[in-house]
């Protein structure tokens, strides 16, 4: 250890753990965190290493400016509009449901926005417009209907939930600016 440079080795070495640290990482904001340790790193290495216009660039660019956009990014793109009729958001069973979707999601880092709509008209067109990734309306006898239009989410939503008196679908949405003009063809798959 009398090695005067041994504390640049050391810095050296974190730079290749924490990267793999932020590959690895599963949880959105706990990558971010170790991304911003990762650019603290690198910034103490380069100017450790006399290169401080690197240094003070990664600090501002690097760090900052991108772990700030990476959290708009990630918080914005983590969200599950479901549109519901306001007529129906008060009953106890679509409450219970509600909450299971919740727990659901949390474990997939995701956050329930519910976007109530006043008629069904207006919730079949936000569906079918993309406003929304899915629908719960009631069904026969206090049941829930959920139409959802992400492949993933009703993949998730299928393996998971287990409410009784929920009924699940999945409808394909097609890229409405491919056809301009035309209505879209909601081909339902019904488990």
């Amino acid at each position: 250890m009398n090695n005067p440079d041994f504390y640049i080795y050391i810095f050296t070495a974190l730079l290749p753990l924490s990267a793999c640290m932020v590959v690895f990482q599963v949880h959105p904001y706990h990558a971010l965190v170790l991304r911003g340790i990762l650019g603290a790193v690198a910034a103490m290495l380069y100017a450790v290493l006399g290169a401080a216009d690197v240094s003070l660039t990664e600090a501002l660019m690097g760090t900052m400016l991108a772990i700030t956009l990476y959290a708009i990014a990630v918080r914005s793109s983590l969200v599950l509009r479901l549109g519901v009729l306001e007529d129906h958001q008060a009953e106890e069973n679509f409450e219970q449901l509600l909450a299971d979707f919740r727990s659901i999601f949390d474990h997939h880092y995701m956050r329930l926005e519910v976007v109530p709509y006043n008629n069904m008209q207006a919730l079949q067109r936000a569906l079918s417009e993309k406003e929304v990734h899915a629908t719960c309306v009631p069904g026969d006898e206090h049941a829930i209907h959920t139409t959802i239009r992400v492949k993933r989410i009703y993949e998730i939503l299928q393996a998971e939930l287990a409410a009784p008196g929920t009924s699940l679908s999945y409808v394909s949405t097609p890229d409405l600016s491919e056809t301009p003009g035309s209505t879209p063809n909601l081909g339902a798959q019904q488990i």
